[in-house]
């Protein structure tokens, strides 16, 4: 009897589909620079629905200077700061975490998990903004549809402070 049990519940964990969330892959890519003095970038990333609502995903800062003297210097993300930033107690558990050397970055969100909650449908914006100390701003943007039908794979290349920004979507 215990062996027909046993086998029982081996099949239906077996035979259960297996449901998947929505995930949101996102990877960053820092160039290197060949300047006389260079300081990694400050950079945030968070989409924005229609009605300009903001989403915060990740925000990488100098976490590290002493007195939290690293703050002072986010509002140089100016697109960033107006929409979300100065608004923020910072800093926040999970998204902010230090800046991050040349090279590709990646950060997966799962629908539902944080920071990601799920995604009311509509249209939205992926927008990426770096800022550099002796160094110049940028900001990219990648819109996209939510919810999906199928898996996505969205890419913009920057020209000073950021590189390639690959956004993959799967319902």
């Amino acid at each position: 009897m215990l062996k027909r049990t046993v086998l029982a519940l081996a099949a239906g964990v077996l035979l259960t589909p297996v449901v998947q969330a929505a995930t949101l892959e996102l990877s960053v890519e820092i160039p290197r620079l060949q300047v006389a003095e260079y300081h990694r970038p400050y950079v945030a990333m968070w989409l924005e629905n229609e009605r300009n609502e903001v989403t915060n995903l990740a925000v990488w800062y100098d976490v590290a200077m002493r007195e939290n003297e690293g703050l002072e210097w986010l509002k140089d993300m100016r697109q960033w700061w107006r929409r979300s930033g100065r608004t923020l107690e910072l800093p926040l558990d999970g998204l902010t975490g230090a800046t991050k050397p040349p090279g590709e970055h990646r950060l997966v969100f799962g629908d539902g998990g944080q920071p990601l909650p799920e995604l009311p449908p509509g249209q939205y914006r992926l927008r990426v903004e770096a800022a550099r100390e002796v160094g110049g701003r940028e900001l990219l943007e990648i819109p996209f549809q939510w919810p999906l039908s199928e898996e996505t794979a969205l890419e913009v290349s920057g020209t000073e402070e950021l590189g390639r920004v690959t956004l993959r979507l799967a319902p």
